[in-house]
């Protein structure tokens, strides 16, 4: 069996619907259990909401959750039968009444707390979970629903809960493979967990396709697919750059690592169950669905190629900590790390010389809290409007002078921070946002100017 999941993006409309439906059954052989986000902009229109019944505005809010299950009437029944149309119709009635009960809740109280904001944002997953099972049973295919809240068991960190898989796994053998075992497509959403006793979590935006491996791994599947609207993982971001080539293979390795610095096809959680289970994960393009987009492995076929592609991270800021009062003092960087742990604010890349610490963070809500503290024994500047740009490939670590050719390409960018070594399969620099177009074009001019169509589309 396979896992095949799709974005909001690939569910915005009939069309698309209809196109994600016709890319399903053409693999109904493969047993697939199909994983979807909210339709388009759902979740974001859900959490407007919940602030404008906070915020005093409970009628603004109620006519964006009418407008909402007009989109779902009109777009889902211009592709289910008719015949459906009263269990689409009862199904969104119960929804829409419970949403809007939780917005006069959120009124009332005039605040909404991280547990609120899981049980609103839920909805998206549970509509469009629902909907494509509707408009598969249009192509013929048996469906089945079933709500991941059901399955799908977190720790209780609304907004971003992380999964226990025993249990997790236990409930996929229990609801989920007998219905594969039927020849049933089962269609369930990304993104939505309920805690131990019940409550309704979320692994926080991008979860799905998260979900989508942890059910992949939990059920042994041949492959997890992430259908998205680009063709593939690319050798750089083709928004920032019209030249860029789209990657045939690449390493479990170089996938999490372009990840987590912001390669904006994949979740950073997504490939760890997939890991664990060796699972292949092929990311693909539901608009073109005849491409054979990018697949990811355990480790890559032998190639000469030493970078894969460029990521970037935007909205770093960059937090220098000096104190000659700590020259060489034992525990400093401790002491550092000790404040950031604390306030839960996670580091990405640290500089360090004899008396002072640079590092980066892309959350500052608690900034100011944690400078009050530095400040104790440290002077303290931050400065926003930072990126990282982050080279990667597995053939780094064996490549000499990869570093004189970066930086010869970047000889006119201005450098705040370097990392070639904590990561064997990354060289960071931290930039100014100003020169983020700059710095990829001239890397990418200078790192793939010659092309193995083996690798590289």
């Amino acid at each position: 069996m396979i896992v095949m999941k799709f974005g909001g993006s690939s569910l915005e409309s009939a069309e698309a619907l209809e196109r994600v439906a016709g890319i399903v059954a053409a693999r109904a052989s493969r047993r697939p259990l199909v994983v979807v986000s909210a339709m388009g902009d759902t979740t974001d229109h859900l959490l407007a909401a919940g602030r404008d019944a906070v915020s005093g505005n409970l009628t603004g809010a109620l006519k964006q959750l009418d407008d909402l299950r007009a989109y779902h009437v009109r777009e889902t029944r211009a592709v289910i039968s008719p015949e459906t149309y009263a269990d689409l119709d009862s199904f969104l009635d119960e929804h829409f009444r419970e949403l809007g009960e939780l917005l006069r809740g959120f009124a009332i109280l005039g605040e909404i707390t991280p547990r609120s904001i899981d049980a609103i944002s839920s909805y998206g997953e549970r509509l469009s979970s629902f909907v494509i099972t509707l408009v598969l049973r249009r192509k013929g295919l048996e469906s089945a629903h079933v709500d991941s809240r059901k399955v799908m068991v977190t720790n209780d960190r609304f907004t971003a809960a992380a999964p226990l898989f025993n249990e997790t796994n236990q409930l996929l053998q229990q609801h989920v493979r007998p219905l594969l075992a039927q020849g049933k497509v089962v269609c369930m959403g990304g993104f939505i967990a309920s805690t131990r006793s019940g409550v309704t979590s979320t692994l926080g935006r991008g979860g799905s396709d998260f979900t989508a491996s942890i059910f992949g791994a939990g059920l042994g599947a041949e492959e997890i697919q992430i259908w998205t609207d680009v063709d593939g993982i690319m050798t750089a971001d083709p928004s920032l750059l019209r030249g860029a080539r789209r990657l045939r293979v690449l390493s479990f390795a170089e996938a999490a690592e372009l990840a987590y610095f912001g390669a904006r096809v994949l979740h950073p959680s997504t490939l760890v169950p997939a890991i664990r289970e060796s699972i292949p994960v092929r990311v693909l393009n539901s608009r073109r669905p005849e491409l054979e987009g990018t697949l990811i492995v355990a480790e890559n076929p032998p190639n000469r190629f030493t970078v894969k592609s460029i990521a970037y991270k935007e909205g770093i800021t960059v937090v220098d900590v000096r104190s000659t009062r700590m020259l060489m003092a034992h525990g400093f960087l401790a002491k550092i790390f000790e404040v950031f742990n604390r306030y839960e604010t996670p580091v990405d890349m640290v500089s360090t010389s004899e008396v002072s610490v640079s590092l980066t963070i892309d959350r500052t809500d608690r900034l100011p809290d944690i400078t009050k503290e530095l400040q104790q024994f440290a002077e303290v500047e931050a400065t926003s409007g930072q990126v990282i740009v982050c080279v990667v490939g597995e053939n780094l670590r064996h490549t000499p002078g990869i570093a004189g050719k970066l930086f010869k390409a970047l000889e006119d960018v201005n450098i705040r921070m370097i990392s070639q070594g904590a990561s064997k399969l990354n060289v960071s620099f931290v930039i100014d946002e100003s020169d983020l177009q700059k710095t990829v074009q001239a890397l990418h001019q200078t790192l793939f100017s010659e092309i193995d169509q083996e690798v590289f589309a």
